[in-house]
């Protein structure tokens, strides 16, 4: 390149940027933000400085089981985000039911909105403690990520099939179904241990989701049996109405504020009481009142037949899987490599789609199959 043909300098000496041309989605807006933009790298800095001794501190790329280079802007944890959002495990739980199979009741709970209201309940106790919120977030709209169709009952279902490991929905979701996502290790590890019977999660964000999973599950499921027809507000007992109050708004918010006067008062993620009883002898109510009331053992029965069903039928005749031949070889039929590859895509099934192959596959007649309420 010639001297005459050099880009023109400025008095500086610095060669001049070239013009930014820039389209803007509304004629006349005037949306001035100010130049400068916030690095990784200068976030991490800040929130190292202002979150909670305890706080969980995002970090380059994250420690990842693959690991990779470190977003311009993005935390590791928001990464984490981004990807579950997008991710189809987390958009099939729009399909899966949260109490209820397959209900025709668009109000009813499914699990991907469950998983919207834990973290909206996590996140409400997260930013008053001071805590990391894209992990809390993260953890929490991915823990249920490992549930198969017809909830809890496809836990019993699959069992038999890893008889190394068992089924177990958080084990699952965070060892299995979010694999591919290369999710960072504090992320996984709030989803593997977010169940009260798991070991307590690794973070103090993972732990907040546990409790906010349990508030929001035990809140809400009752408010969905009134509205099914299976409870009126009345029965709920007086112990735990005189503490939380008939409302979920309510109950939310006494519980919330109870675990956030825990964190104040001690420094560590917990419930205070009366709070703490009452959400106990609440979730005892729902298990015998809604979950394990005989219509629903009824409906769980039948939704364990057909998801053995389905998962025999894809163990036998493995060809028949969508990713049979796709990067490995395809598994002998009857065999633990079948049946282990069988149980990873019928957990992946939306209800319906399970029922729809109940009928189109195992000769199931309508009227059989598992119903919501």
């Amino acid at each position: 390149m010639t001297s005459q043909q050099l880009p023109p300098r400025t008095p500086l000496g610095l060669v001049d940027e070239p013009e930014v041309v820039v389209r803007q989605a509304h004629l006349g807006v005037d949306a001035f933000v100010g130049a400068g933009l916030l690095t990784r790298e200068e976030r991490e800095h800040r929130l190292a400085e202002e979150l909670a001794p305890g706080a969980t501190l995002p970090r380059g790329a994250g420690e990842r089981l693959r690991p990779e280079e470190p977003d311009p802007y993005r935390l590791c944890f928001e990464r984490d985000l981004d990807r579950i959002k997008h991710s189809r495990p987390w958009r099939r739980l729009a399909g899966k039911c949260q109490v209820f199979i397959a209900p025709e009741d668009d109000h009813l709970r499914t699990r991907i909105t469950h998983a919207v209201e834990v973290a909206q309940v996590a996140v409400g106790i997260a930013r008053a403690a001071n805590l990391c919120l894209p992990l809390t977030e993260a953890i929490a709209l991915a823990h249920d990520c490992g549930h198969g169709p017809a909830g809890h009952a496809s836990e019993d279902a699959f069992s038999p099939y890893l008889p190394h490991t068992g089924y177990d929905h958080a084990v699952y979701g965070a060892d299995v179904t979010l694999a591919e996502l290369n999710l960072c290790r504090e992320t996984l590890d709030g989803v593997r241990n977010h169940s009260w019977r798991r070991p307590p999660p690794a973070t103090p964000e993972g732990e907040v989701v546990a409790w906010a999973d349990r508030i929001a599950y035990v809140c809400h499921d009752f408010e969905d049996a009134v509205r099914a027809g299976i409870l009126v507000p009345d029965d709920l007992p007086e112990s735990v109405r005189a503490v939380v109050g008939t409302r979920s708004s309510e109950q939310i918010g006494t519980f919330v504020l109870a675990v956030l006067e825990a964190i104040d008062r001690t420094g560590h993620v917990g419930m205070t009481e009366p709070a703490a009883s009452a959400l106990a002898e609440f979730r005892a109510f729902n298990f015998e009142r809604i979950y394990l009331r005989p219509a629903s053992r009824r409906q769980a029965e039948k939704a364990i037949r057909l998801l053995r069903g389905l998962v025999d039928h894809f163990a036998d005749a493995p060809h028949r899987l969508p990713d049979a031949g796709k990067g490995a070889p395809v598994p002998e039929p009857g065999s633990d490599a079948a049946a282990a590859m069988a149980v990873q895509y019928v957990s992946g099934m939306t209800d319906r789609f399970a029922l729809g192959l109940g009928v189109e596959l195992l000769g199931w007649r309508p009227d059989d199959l598992p119903r919501g309420v």
